[in-house]
């Protein structure tokens, strides 16, 4: 304890540590280090050419809202949350570095090497651990490639087991912060969600291993498997609807055969119910990025099932998840780690789930093409069934011609005709 206290600063100490030319890296999403951040403008006017890596960025913080900011902040995202997206519509110094999760921050550092490595933490324990309870996506890494390392310590965090200890030896400076931690309310869910949940659950068997992230379409997915046995769970991102799981007796990991009885996962985000769930509970393990999400790993579970989201299928399979048009939403994050691995699993499978429509049903979402400057996220190689609220469409193994078929069985009746047009008029064959 004399150690620890003897690193504690205050914001205002970190602060002054920063110099021109740093290149920070943050926690990802709820573990965030929201007190530094918050106030890391004020240090504009002595500072040049910083930049500052975030991913799934929560607030706005000012250091990239402001235009005023250029050429004394920079900010780079591996994937865009509400804090980064509302600065890009604010004109602020924001950008996205396209990437993969389980490799994204490993081939940035590679080439352009951080420094300064700032998140939350647990109060240190009677062995001088602390942990960095929420996320281990890249967490982990920058530990050891960044010279300074600050943490604020929060005593609201939950305690969750894995690879997720850190000494404070290895830790430069603490603050001491006493904050509730983000979350997320669970998405409410409509028909167009249940009938999704209905047919992603007709794919999924007793004994299977699935991945599934957040939002109304996934919380759908989860509230249709209730009927399901010994599921297990690897996946990136651990959320409050795999706390109905557990506690149904649907999700007990028995039959997985990488972690047997453990959820695994690479970062938590949900609401207090799960920080509740997931605190001291031996069943739950954060493990990085890297390991967890790297598709050779995924394989390794059989029966692995990945279900994911997407806002645009064009009819040759290709997912558009991370943009409308040039204008990128989030990134690629793990969806492609997930499926690639699902694919190669033993008797795996690759979901992609999205509604048939956009903007009051005027838009259809599976389409002939993207939006101009789309970002494919997904390989029309690497997915083997598109639903919608209107059916499943079986992709793998077939043709183009078989996969328009199906693509357009499951779009909203009233674009049926012109999609089987665009087929003709565009040789989608």
């Amino acid at each position: 304890m004399e150690k620890y206290k003897s690193k504690v600063r205050s914001v205002e100490d970190v602060l002054r540590v920063i110099k021109s030319g740093d290149r920070i890296v943050t926690s990802f999403g709820a573990a965030e280090p929201r007190s530094i951040l918050s106030r890391l403008h004020e240090i504009k006017d002595r500072v040049e050419n910083v930049t500052v890596f975030t991913s799934f960025s929560m607030l706005n913080y000012e250091f990239m809202m402001r235009p005023d900011m250029a050429g004394h902040f920079e900010t780079s995202t591996w994937f865009h949350g509400p804090g980064s997206r509302a600065a890009m519509d604010a004109g602020g110094n924001v950008s996205a570095v396209p990437s993969h999760l389980h490799n994204g921050s490993r081939r940035t550092a590679d080439v352009d090497k951080p420094n300064v490595f700032m998140g939350m933490c647990t109060p240190v324990d009677k062995h001088g651990y602390v942990k960095l309870s929420m996320s281990l996506i890249f967490e982990r890494l920058m530990l050891e490639e960044c010279d300074t390392i600050i943490l604020e310590v929060n005593p609201n965090l939950p305690n969750v087991w894995g690879e997720t200890e850190v000494h404070i030896d290895q830790v430069d400076h603490f603050v001491e912060v006493d904050r509730p931690v983000p979350t997320i309310p669970i998405a409410p869910l409509n028909e167009k969600d249940l009938a999704i949940g209905r047919y992603v659950a007709s794919l999924v068997n007793d004994g299977d291993t699935v991945q599934f992230g957040i939002g109304s379409i996934p919380n759908a997915v989860a509230k249709s498997l209730m009927g399901k046995k010994d599921l297990g769970v690897h996946t990136e991102m651990i959320s409050s609807a795999i706390v109905d799981l557990v506690e149904a007796g649907v999700v007990n990991g028995s039959k997985k055969t990488l972690h047997p009885r453990k959820i695994i996962g690479t970062f938590v985000l949900g609401d207090q119910r799960l920080y509740d769930f997931v605190d001291d509970n031996p069943a739950v393990w954060l493990l990085p990025g890297g390991y967890v999400n790297h598709p050779f790993v995924v394989a390794k579970n059989d029966n692995m099932v990945s279900i994911n989201t997407s806002m645009q299928v064009d009819l040759t399979g290709q997912a558009f998840s991370e943009s409308i048009g040039h204008k990128m939403y989030s990134g690629s994050g793990g969806q492609n780690d997930m499926s690639e691995g699902a694919i190669h699993a033993k008797n795996g499978r690759s979901i992609i789930c999205l509604y048939a429509t956009a903007k009051d049903d005027s838009i259809s979402a599976i389409v002939p093409e993207g939006y101009p400057g789309g970002i494919v996220t997904l390989s029309r190689n690497n997915l083997d069934y598109v639903v919608t609220e209107y059916g499943i469409a079986p992709l793998k193994g077939l043709s183009i011609r078989q996969r328009t078929e199906n693509l357009i069985n499951i779009a909203h009746p009233k674009f049926r005709d012109e999609l089987r047009q665009a087929v003709i008029d565009k040789k989608i064959i």
